[in-house]
């Protein structure tokens, strides 16, 4: 047990990222009313339009809304079940969607006194969502940066940050990387005193004069070099990426590269910019009619920045570079056809 904070140490139970079972995706955002669901449930239903099993988990216990944006009925059993020890069986939470391919586990009916699983009880849901019988598993994550949030952004494959190009968001935004970035490594580190001193940089005005992580680093390598590597080695593997949604200028555009410059250079880790959504009233009347915009208008222009989006989640291609390779492909075997090239 950890003794400043009352958690156990990660060595027995850790919440850092395995490579087992299904593909978790958690999509986050410092603040709330950035479009994170928005964006969550649009790309779950273009992964699962790609062919892909999709579950997606809504985890936000005190403001749970995925099932609404998904046109489900409010379900009634739901991940509530599964924090407050009613059902340890997650596959029993599963309900389907109007979408082919696309499964939920709502987060309705929570105990709003006390919604937050314990850190032993985050642990065993996280394994549990990996062994759901799915390719993808997403998580639609809840606004700020209590520990629960952090931990089911840390624990996944692809931690994703969604952004609107707006003073405050961006600040939110950095504030929720900076305390992912520092919980991840205060998790990573073994040596008490070492732990102690992460905690300590989390504070930015603390008496050491820790500011960012390359001071924090070089007061661990003073202490442990052992423990310097391990930090090294964790600022490497982690790589959040970004979304900016709600783009209407270039100036915005440029934004997700602006974060993903200031990540390299504050935090010393690379940061991918996934892509941006653009700006349409055709978003908010697909939210209004509980449909995916992607469902709803597949080709609007905002449909075709999610879809380009989840197709590079996938590693694809996008559809318009396919289907210039598939039209170049054909051109090149009625070349060959006709005796090669000349």
């Amino acid at each position: 047990m950890n003794s400043t904070t009352g958690e156990p140490r990660p060595r027995s139970e850790s919440v850092l990222p395995t490579n087992r079972g299904a593909r978790l995706l958690a999509v986050g955002g410092g603040k709330g009313g950035v479009g994170k669901t928005f964006v969550t449930v649009n790309l779950a239903t273009s992964l699962a339009r790609l062919g892909k099993r999709v579950v997606v988990v809504d985890v936000d216990l005190e403001g749970a809304n995925l099932h609404t944006c998904l046109g489900v009925q409010t379900p009634q059993r739901s991940l509530a079940d599964f924090v407050s020890e009613r059902e340890e069986d997650l596959g029993k939470l599963v309900i389907d969607t109007p979408i082919p391919n696309l499964r939920l586990i709502g987060a309705t009916h929570g105990n709003l006194a006390d919604a937050q699983p314990s850190h032993l009880r985050r642990v065993r849901l996280l394994r549990g969502l990996r062994q759901l019988d799915a390719d993808i598993v997403m998580l639609d994550l809840g606004a700020g940066s209590h520990a629960s949030v952090l931990d089911y952004f840390l624990v996944s494959d692809d931690g994703i940050l969604v952004l609107q190009p707006e003073p405050t968001s961006v600040e939110n935004a950095y504030t929720f990387l900076r305390a992912a970035f520092y919980r991840r490594m205060r998790l990573a580190m073994v040596g008490h005193g070492v732990r102690q001193l992460v905690t300590l940089a989390m504070d930015q005005r603390n008496e050491r004069g820790i500011r960012t992580p390359l001071d924090l680093l070089r007061e661990i390598e003073a202490m442990d070099t052992e423990e310097a590597r391990r930090f090294v080695e964790t600022m490497r593997v982690f790589r959040p990426r970004v979304i900016v949604n709600g783009v209407r200028t270039a100036e915005d555009v440029k934004l997700g590269f602006a974060v993903s410059s200031v990540c390299k250079k504050y935090f010393g880790v690379e940061a991918e910019y996934l892509g941006y959504v653009n700006y349409d009233d055709e978003a908010r009347r697909s939210v209004s009619m509980r449909r995916p915009i992607v469902d709803l208008r597949p080709d609007a222009d905002v449909s075709i920045y999610l879809q380009r989006i989840a197709r590079k989640l996938l590693g694809l291609p996008s559809a318009s570079v396919a289907a210039h390779t598939e039209s170049a492909a054909r051109v090149e075997g009625r070349s060959n056809s006709r005796g090669g090239h000349r």
